[in-house]
């Protein structure tokens, strides 16, 4: 039997990736609604020790379900499609994703700090 395909987010930090599937039993981290995480609320509980960067610092994206029951990875354009493959993996995502590179605000990171 196949694992249902979670939501949750995800960080790049170094090449590697930090993933965390929601988990509707989880304490911290939650978004308003409840039902997903929130990388700021959730940061603070998962940061790599000794990290002292703010949440936004690192490229990150998140894994949702649209209205039609499919997967989309959400993600930075600083995250390549070569991690494509250990999202589906973290996330149990069985069909492929859609996925939307978004370089909107929301998905800023130090790699979009202009220096002028």
């Amino acid at each position: 039997m196949k694992a249902e395909t979670k939501r949750g987010v995800f960080w790049l930090i170094e090449g590697k990736l930090l993933c965390f599937p929601f988990d509707e039993y989880a304490e911290y981290g939650l978004a308003k609604s409840g039902k997903t995480d929130n990388h700021k609320l959730l940061w603070e509980h998962v940061r790599p020790a000794g990290c002292h960067v703010p949440f936004d610092y690192y490229p990150r994206g998140r894994v949702e379900i649209d209205g039609k029951g499919r997967p989309v990875v959400y993600m930075s354009p600083h995250i390549g499609a070569e991690h494509i493959a250990e999202v589906i993996k973290a996330f149990s995502i069985s069909a492929d994703p859609i996925v939307r590179i978004d370089g909107s605000r929301h998905y800023k990171s130090y790699l979009d700090v202009q220096f002028f």
